[in-house]
C-alpha cells in the first residue's frame, strides 16, 4: 500500500486515542457506520497495542494504522499488532528507512523546511504537517506549496470539521487528521451514536 492511497477513502482520518481496550472495537465499529474506514490509533496510552490488536482481530474491513510512531521499536510493534500503516509525530532517517525495511508504509511528521527536505531524500512525498494550526495551517501549507510542488500533505493537529474545508481546499492537501471524531466524552459514556454521528459529518466534508 502506498500511503497515499489513505486519502482515497474519506476526507478526514479519524486521530484516536485509547484509554480501554473494551472501547477499541465498538469504537471502531461506530467510525465504519458513519463511513470512515481509514483509522489511525496513537501509541500514547499503555493499552494502544491491544487496542490495535482486537480492531485488526474484530474488524479486518478497517484500515488500521498507528500514530505516535516514533522509533523503530515503535514501528516493529505496530506491525505486530495488525497495522497496516504508521505515522510518526516528526522524521528522521532510521525511522523512515526502517519502516520501509519491515513493509510498514510510513506517513512522516514534519513541521519545516529542512524536514521536508530531509523526508523528500528517503523518497517520502506524502507527509503529515504537524502540529498543523501551531505551525503555520493555511498559510504555512501555502507557503511550502511553491518550493515544493510535488509534495501533498495531511495536516493535523488543531483542524476542526469547521476549518477542515479550507485546508482541503488547498491543491497540495488530500486529507486531513481530525481528533474531534472520537470525544473524550462520548467514548467514556460509550455513546457510539454520537461518533457515528461526527464520523458521517466527517466524511461529507467537502474541500471549501
Amino acid at each position: 500500500m502506498n500511503t497515499l492511497d489513505l486519502a482515497n477513502y474519506g476526507p478526514v482520518i479519524p486521530v484516536i486515542v485509547i484509554n480501554r481496550v473494551e472501547d477499541a472495537v465498538p469504537m471502531a465499529e461506530a467510525l465504519l457506520e458513519g463511513g470512515i474506514k481509514v483509522l489511525e490509533v496513537t501509541l500514547r496510552t499503555s493499552v494502544a497495542l491491544q487496542a490495535m490488536e482486537a480492531i485488526a482481530k474484530a474488524v479486518p474491513e478497517a484500515i488500521l494504522g498507528a500514530g505516535t510512531v516514533r522509533s523503530i521499536a515503535d514501528a516493529y510493534a505496530a506491525r505486530n499488532a495488525g497495522c497496516t500503516f504508521a505515522v510518526s509525530p516528526g522524521y528522521t532517517s532510521e525511522l523512515g528507512k526502517a519502516a520501509r525495511q519491515i513493509g510498514l508504509p510510513l506517513l512522516p511528521g514534519v513541521s519545516t523546511g529542512s524536514e521536508i527536505m530531509m523526508a523528500n531524500a528517503d523518497d517520502y512525498y506524502f507527509l503529515k504537517l504537524f502540529p498543523a494550526v501551531a505551525v503555520g495551517g493555511i498559510n504555512l501549507l501555502k507557503g511550502f506549496a511553491g518550493p515544493f510542488t510535488d509534495v501533498k500533505f495531511c495536516p493535523t493537529g488543531g483542524v476542526t470539521v469547521e476549518s477542515a474545508p479550507q485546508f482541503l481546499a488547498l491543491p497540495n492537501v488530500v486529507v486531513c487528521g481530525g481528533t474531534w471524531l472520537t470525544p473524550a466524552d462520548a467514548v467514556n459514556s460509550k455513546n457510539w451514536a454520537h461518533i457515528t454521528k461526527l464520523a458521517r459529518e466527517a466524511s461529507a466534508i467537502k474541500p471549501a
